[in-house]
């Protein structure tokens, strides 16, 4: 299917945001900060876990008020551009996060950025109802995601090659950072930083200049809608357990992507290298599984492909928890053996085709339950579903973490909140119902 020029521009967002997630939070950044600004894996975890529940709590907060007044006052395009530069130059301060330097700073830093990135996304979905007919809104949102994807693997590939050094001081093809960068340092490491920077500041000029909003009826009402909207919510059943299942299952896999990275280097002990070509894998999944869970979604809607990839996500929690340096689904294996190595490139990469996959028939289900009058504002109080109970993944891993003393154990809680958000998804129209 052929998209307009608008469409291409929205997606470009996608495009451009996506190396903050794939870079930053996932694959490059997160395993650097364990393992060489902290220096401890079990404390790494910990303290990433703190900062994520702080962040996740502070979105949440933040995310519904902010939709309300982009619907109150119309001014979502100017609160874009605002949060587009707070995650840009506090990503592009992490280039000063120097191994075995104090590590406060450095959870600040992109604490900052992860909340640019989160209220930025909150105000362009709510731009999806509007970029095409209804029954493409499910194969556009699946399509942009898709694009993300793509980003996101060219973004790490360049990295690979040509920055990110592994403990020999050389990139993946053997060769010292690009620009005389200084491997003792880890300089082509902290290069992500800034990289992701610039790249959201490139590609964001198509979305700025292709994707202009259309005209938003204006009513001048913040807070007060705010707090109506969340009133009756109660009157609207299938919206509610949707919030409340994707609360949940989304939290979950922001768990896995968040502490997916760490898991492979301080329970496989694979290097920064490995890692990042391990998210290559896992990115070339998404793109291909998530466009084509965007004509899944066209054909059957949302809500089938939402539930199956709930299944594959459990499911894929429970392998890694069976998992590790020493054991394959509890059977034990030779500390060389490659079998566990194997076994989490294959979760990795079903973490990444249903994962995509999830969060683009996500929104788009968001669409169809949501007050057409009131788009930003819902993907608001969406986004606070999202990070309502954010705190609670990242809390759950560190505090298991902390108690058992396992990286491997400290994964078992995604489980639960998978399950739970399947049993909500029940009640789950694909319709908007009010009564």
């Amino acid at each position: 299917m052929g998209f307009n020029r608008r469409v291409w521009g929205w997606m470009f967002f996608d495009w451009a945001s996506q190396p903050f997630f794939t870079l930053l939070l996932t694959f490059i950044f997160a395993p650097y900060f364990v393992s060489s600004v902290v220096g401890d894996p079990v404390l790494g975890q910990q303290v990433w876990g703190w900062m994520l529940t702080f962040v996740g709590m502070s979105i949440a907060v933040t995310a519904p008020l902010l939709g309300s007044v982009a619907d109150g006052t119309g001014t979502r395009r100017i609160w874009i551009i605002g949060f587009s530069a707070l995650c840009a130059s506090s990503a592009f301060a992490l280039w000063w996060a120097l191994p075995g330097s104090n590590y406060h700073w450095p959870l600040i830093f992109f604490g900052l950025c992860l909340v640019g990135a989160e209220c930025a996304t909150v105000l362009v979905n709510a731009m999806l109802p509007a970029l095409g007919p209804r029954k493409d809104v499910g194969l556009i949102s699946g399509a942009g995601w898709a694009f993300g994807y793509a980003g996101g693997i060219l973004s790490l590939i360049i990295i690979l090659i040509f920055f990110a050094e592994n403990e020999a001081g050389v990139t993946i093809v053997g060769n010292p950072p690009a620009f005389g960068l200084d491997p003792e340092s880890r300089e082509g490491t902290r290069t992500v930083g800034p990289f992701a920077a610039i790249w959201f500041v490139l590609f964001m000029l198509p979305f700025f200049l292709w994707c202009r909003d259309k005209p938003q009826p204006v009513d001048g009402e913040t807070l007060n809608g705010l707090l109506r909207t969340i009133r009756r919510l109660p009157r609207e059943p299938s919206l509610f357990a949707f919030l409340g299942s994707s609360m949940l299952y989304r939290d979950a896999l922001n768990g896995l992507y968040a502490f997916g990275g760490i898991y492979a280097a301080g329970v496989l002990g694979w290097s920064v290298v490995q890692t990042g070509m391990f998210g290559v894998a896992i990115l070339v999944c998404g793109t291909v599984f998530t466009w084509c869970g965007g004509y899944a979604d066209r054909h059957w809607g949302p809500k089938p492909v939402i539930t199956v990839s709930i299944l594959l996500l459990t499911v894929v929690c429970a392998m890694i928890f069976a998992t590790s340096r020493d054991m394959v689904f509890g059977i034990p294996v030779a500390p060389t053996s490659r079998w566990p190595d194997f076994l989490f490139i294959f979760c990795g990469c079903v973490i990444g085709g249903a994962g995509g996959t999830i969060q683009a028939a996500s929104r788009s289900m968001m669409t169809r339950q949501a007050n057409p009058r009131r788009m930003t504002e819902a993907f608001g109080i969406y986004a606070f579903a999202g990070k309502a109970t954010s705190f609670i993944a990242p809390f759950m891993i560190a505090l298991t973490t902390a108690i058992t003393g396992d990286q491997r154990l400290g994964v078992t809680p995604l489980i639960l909140l998978f399950l739970l958000g399947l049993w909500l998804l029940r009640w789950v129209s694909h319709e908007r119902i009010t009564e």
